[in-house]
Parts: C-alpha cells; structure tokens; sequence
C-alpha cells in the first residue's frame, strides 16, 4: 500500500511532470526520455509505477480515454498533489551523485594498458557529443520560437545551462586527458606524475573553496 513515505525524488519529479499538464503513461515516458533522464535516469524505470502510486496517494487522479477503440489512462495532478509538491520543493535537494563507468575503468587501468585508458577517453568524448547534440537542438528549438511549454523557459535555461557546461567541462577534461596519456608509455604503471598537474589541481581546488565560500556567506 502506497503512504506518503513511500514518495521518492521520481514520484515527486512525475508529479512535477502532472503540475505542467495531464500526461498517458506513454505521454511521460516521450517526455522524460526529452528532458528529465538528462539530469535524472532513475525515473525511467519508475515510469510505469510512480503514476498509479500517485493516484493510491490522492496526489493525481486517473482518467480512461479511448484513441480509436484503444482504452488509455491520462493522469491528472491534484489539489493534494499541488501541496505535496509544494511542500517538497521548499526543502533543499541532495547534490549530484556521479556515476561515470568510464572513469572507474581509468581509475583501475594499472591492471591494464594505456590503450584501455585511451579508448575509455575516445568514449566519453562521444559520449559528450551525443549528448550535446540533443541539448543543442533543444536550445536551438527554444530561439526558433518552437519550445513546448514557453511559460516555463527562465527555469528550462537553468538546468540548460548547467548540462551545456557539464558536458564541457566532461569533454575539455577528456581532451586534456587524452594528450597527457598519449606522452605515457604502454604500462600506465610505468607514467611520472607531473608535479604542475598536481599544483594546478590544488590551484583550481583553493579558487572553488574561496568562490563557494562566499557565495555561502553572502546568502
């Protein structure tokens, strides 16, 4: 049986979804596969799940509907889920957990060959491109006049911001990486450490310290 505690950041985000507009299932799967498996992919799991939970919660309801002889459900948020929703986006969130399958093989390569770091850096660079490519044509829809929802485009360049640099930042260190690894030799076990890497790493550490801490204390 659903209860309130049972709510996860992907029922709240599918609720997020329903405070935009009624959505089918199939409707929220299009849409999260656009925009929130971006920055969130566990909802995609959760699609089929979360919208039946909601309506056991009181936070949306169910409507049937037929397209042609096909019976559908459109779920719809609820004044209930209005304030559930509320009331989660009042508390601050959890940072960002990084999950990067390439960089933990990098971490582990001196088991293995300066190739397996180079082909794991030409993937990520690919990576970086592929997904750029669809934050691209999103932005460029949004100077076509082209975007779905206008009314919420100031929040939409937030989180595009954020990903335009992330996939930068995801890119310009995989080049980097991929020309210090190639002075390497084959062993990755047998490479210097270069001393200006790591002092540009503290460098670059202490400038993020003094930036955040006083972003902190100006709020």
């Amino acid at each position: 049986m659903a209860t309130a505690r049972s709510m996860t950041t992907t029922s709240y985000a599918i609720l997020g979804l329903l405070a935009i507009k009624p959505w089918t299932t199939y409707e929220l799967v299009a849409q999260v596969e656009r925009s929130l498996r971006r920055f969130w992919s566990r909802a995609q799991s959760k699609l089929y799940e979360e919208p039946k939970k909601l309506v056991a919660l009181g936070y949306a309801r169910a409507v049937q509907e037929h397209e042609g002889r096909r019976p559908r459900t459109r779920y719809a948020i609820t004044p209930a889920g209005r304030r559930a929703l509320k009331a989660w986006l009042a508390e601050p969130g959890a940072g960002p957990e990084l999950e990067f399958e390439q960089l933990v093989k990098i971490h582990f390569t001196d088991s293995g060959t300066k190739q397996d770091i180079l082909a794991n850096l030409a993937a990520t660079i690919e990576w970086a491109h592929q997904q750029n490519a669809e934050n691209l044509a999103t932005g460029r829809r949004v100077l076509a006049g082209e975007s779905p929802f206008p009314q919420r485009a100031a929040i939409n360049h937030l989180v595009g911001g954020f990903l335009t640099s992330y996939y930068t930042m995801v890119a310009e260190w995989a080049l980097w990486a991929t020309s210090v690894v190639q002075t390497w030799p084959d062993n990755p076990t047998d490479a210097q450490p270069d001393p200006r890497v790591v002092r540009r790493i503290v460098r670059d550490a202490e400038a993020l310290d003094r930036l955040t801490s006083t972003a902190n204390r100006r709020q």
